[in-house]
């Protein structure tokens, strides 16, 4: 099974992919989504959203400024201020 997931800025869609699992730099703290995570949405902080492809696999780091996060049947989605790289 895998997770939906987006990443988009104001400007574009930056990337939009099937992972193993998403781990969000949230306002209250940092939260992992896996594909049938309940609906949920939160503020983001500055940080790093980590990207595992694969389960066990090395996440790949996106460094991200502001936003939010929304959890819902399709997915995760990031809505980022900001996005570096």
């Amino acid at each position: 099974m895998a997770l939906h997931f987006e990443l988009v800025t104001p400007a574009k869609l930056v990337r939009s992919e099937d992972v193993h699992m998403v781990v969000v730099p949230g306002a209250e703290g940092e939260f992992g989504v896996l594909e049938g995570h309940a609906p949920f949405m939160s503020t983001i902080r500055d940080g790093k959203v980590q990207v595992y492809k694969t389960e066990g696999g090395a996440p790949e780091e996106i460094d991200v400024r502001g936003g939010f996060a929304e959890v819902g049947d399709n997915g995760l989605t990031v809505l980022a201020e900001h996005v570096e790289g």
